[in-house]
C-alpha cells in the first residue's frame, strides 16, 4: 500500500499547488505522511456529511475541491463546525487533501470535466493565460433551451436546477463553460465569440449587462453541480496512477449532494 506522502506527490503532479491563486488554500489539511492509504473518497465539499461518509466507507483519505479553511483560522476547536470536521478526521485516521484553483487551471481540469459531462467538444481554453474555462463546440446546433435542457439532464440534480438568460429559441453552436463562479469571465466570453456560456453563481447586474451588451445565452447551474464532474475525472486519474504503480487503491466518488440550497419554489405565472 502507498503511504500518504506518495499519494499526495502523485496528486500534486496532477494539480501542481504552485498553480493555485495566491488567495487560495490548497494542499494537505490533515494526515500522517507515513500512514498507509487503501481507500480514497473524492467530493466537492469538506463538510461533516462527507467526513461521516468516509468513516462508513473505511476511507483513509478524502480529496475535495473546496478548501476547509479558505481564510485561515486560529482554532480547530470541535465547538465550531469546521473544527468538528478536523476532529472527526483525525480521530478516525482520515487525511484530507484539497485541490481548488490548481485543479481549475489543470489540463485536464474542472472545466474539462464539465464539458465532458455535457458531451461537448473542447477546442481550447477560455482564458489562455491561466488555462481557465473551456471553449467548446456542439456536434449539432441546438436551441438555447435545448442546451439548457441538456445541462439539466447531464449535471447532478439540485434544488436550483438550471436558470437561463436570453432567447430560448436562439441557435447555439459554440459555447464557453467554466466550473464554479464565472461571472468575472464575461470579457473573455465576449472575446471568444461564443453563442452561450454555462457556469454558476451568476449575479443580477453582470447578467443584465452581459445580455444588453450582446445577444448571448447564459446558462446558470448550481455551483456544486458544475464542479462535481471533476470528482469523477479525478477518480479516473487516480485509478490510472494506482494501476501504474501497483497500489491497488480503491477510489470512490461521493454522490452526497452538498449543495447548500435545499428546495426551490417557482412563482405562479413565472416564465418557464
Amino acid at each position: 500500500m502507498p503511504r500518504l506522502s506518495e499519494v499526495i506527490a502523485a496528486l500534486d503532479a496532477l494539480w501542481p499547488p504552485e498553480r493555485a491563486e495566491e488567495w487560495d488554500a490548497v494542499g494537505t489539511v490533515c494526515g500522517d505522511p507515513d500512514a498507509e492509504i487503501t481507500r480514497v473518497l473524492l467530493a466537492v465539499d469538506p463538510v461533516q456529511e462527507i467526513a461521516d461518509e468516509a468513516i462508513a466507507l473505511g476511507a483513509d483519505l478524502i480529496v475535495t475541491h473546496h478548501p476547509l479553511y479558505l481564510r485561515g483560522t486560529t482554532t480547530v476547536a470541535a465547538s465550531h463546525f469546521k473544527g468538528r470536521v478536523v476532529h472527526t478526521l483525525i480521530k478516525h485516521d482520515i487525511a484530507l487533501h484539497v485541490a481548488h484553483t490548481n485543479a481549475d487551471t489543470a489540463d485536464p481540469g474542472v472545466s474539462d470535466a464539465l464539458a465532458g459531462a455535457l458531451d461537448l467538444r473542447v477546442v481550447g481554453p477560455l482564458v489562455p493565460e491561466n488555462n481557465l474555462g473551456r471553449i467548446c463546440e456542439l456536434d449539432h446546433p441546438e436551441t438555447l433551451g435545448e442546451f439548457a435542457a441538456r445541462a439539466a439532464k447531464r449535471l447532478p440534480a439540485t434544488a436550483q436546477g438550471i436558470r437561463v438568460a436570453g432567447d430560448p429559441g436562439m441557435t447555439v453552436r459554440r459555447v464557453a463553460v467554466s466550473g464554479g463562479s464565472g461571472d468575472s469571465l464575461f470579457d473573455a466570453v465576449r472575446a471568444a465569440g461564443v453563442d452561450a456560456f454555462l457556469t454558476a453563481d451568476l449575479r443580477h447586474h453582470p447578467v443584465s449587462e452581459a445580455t444588453q451588451h450582446a445577444p448571448i445565452g447564459l446558462v446558470d447551474a448550481a455551483h456544486w453541480a458544475t464542479e462535481w464532474p471533476w470528482c469523477e475525472q479525478a477518480a479516473a486519474q487516480l485509478d490510472e496512477i494506482s494501476d501504474r504503480h501497483g497500489w491497488d487503491l480503491r477510489v470512490h466518488v461521493s454522490k452526497t449532494v452538498t449543495d447548500p440550497w435545499s428546495s426551490h419554489h417557482t412563482s405562479p405565472g413565472a416564465p418557464n
